[in-house]
């Protein structure tokens, strides 16, 4: 049955855990700074990550969170993190940070790096289906739409983002600079800086049904003009830096943008993302990172 199935893997996790605690395989050298992407907040009671800090911390790892705001343009959330990363460099003595980016916080982390001065106190960034070049479909929407829709479409999201704690939340802004054309010009001016490890990871859904909504209506959608995608960003968008990884299942679901930040606690047949992380941290400290 499926309950019995689910025990059977949390058992063998906590095994997993409790044997390999001494070693402490996520304990890094700096500690992690977990960058969300748009449209999300870092909530204490809602993790954006779902169940992953909880399992890099029964590892070792020392984790942080930017605490940007949700909508926001590049530029500004790049200055919110740079303010973060200033903070907790100063406060906890720490030396640098282990940046560890979801979507557009990627973008928004990169940004920081290479324009205002955090390359000397980030050892490294890892980017989680960051969209790097883009979505040709958000391209055409802002360019199809009528304005008179988009401003009303951005005026509810602003309104609903600022209940939830954004004091100035730019709906049009945060999504005008995923566009592919945006990012284009983005990665002319922003350069990769040295002495940073950069890797980056992304997936595939493999079909829409697959996904969660609303994943699962805006896969055909960036398929018809990205090509194959994780409901939101194409493959070709995910690599960035001196390692990519790609990962989907052998079955017929995939994995989604949601699911690489364990969004919906699900556990997904032939991908573990819990463990998935854990490898990837520990990666990081053998790199004596």
């Amino acid at each position: 049955s499926v309950a019995a199935e689910e025990t059977r893997f949390e058992s063998m996790r906590i095994w997993r855990n409790r044997d390999r605690k001494e070693r402490g395989i996520c304990r890094t050298k700096y500690p992690l700074l977990m960058v969300h992407g748009v449209f999300f907040r870092d909530f204490k009671y809602f993790n954006y990550w779902g169940r992953i800090p909880r399992e890099l911390e029964e590892n070792g790892a020392v984790i942080y969170y930017g605490n940007h705001q949700s909508a926001a343009s590049v530029r500004d959330s790049g200055g919110e993190l740079a303010a973060r990363i200033r903070q907790l460099v100063e406060e906890s003595g720490c030396g640098k940070v282990n940046v560890i980016a979801h979507s557009k916080g990627g973008l928004d982390t990169r940004y920081a790096v290479s324009c205002l001065g955090m390359d000397k106190y980030v050892a490294s960034l890892t980017t989680i289906n960051t969209p790097h070049r883009g979505c040709v479909f958000a391209d055409y929407l802002l360019d199809k739409i009528p304005d008179s829709v988009q401003l009303k479409v951005a005026e509810g999201y602003n309104l609903a983002l600022r209940r939830l704690g954004d004091e100035k939340p730019d709906f049009l802004a945060a999504v005008g600079d995923l566009t592919a054309s945006a990012c284009e010009e983005f990665n002319r001016q922003v350069p990769d800086r040295e002495g940073i490890y950069y890797q980056s990871v992304g997936s595939k859904l493999n079909r829409a049904a697959g996904g969660r909504f609303p994943l699962n209506f805006s896969h055909r959608l960036v398929e018809y003009f990205d090509g194959p995608n994780d409901g939101l960003v194409a493959e070709n968008s995910f690599p960035w830096g001196e390692n990519f990884t790609f990962l989907t299942t052998q079955g017929k679901r995939g994995i989604s943008h949601g699911d690489m930040i364990d969004l919906n606690r699900e556990n997904i047949r032939d991908f573990d993302v819990r463990e998935f992380y854990v490898q990837l941290v520990s990666g990081l400290r053998e790199r004596g990172l």
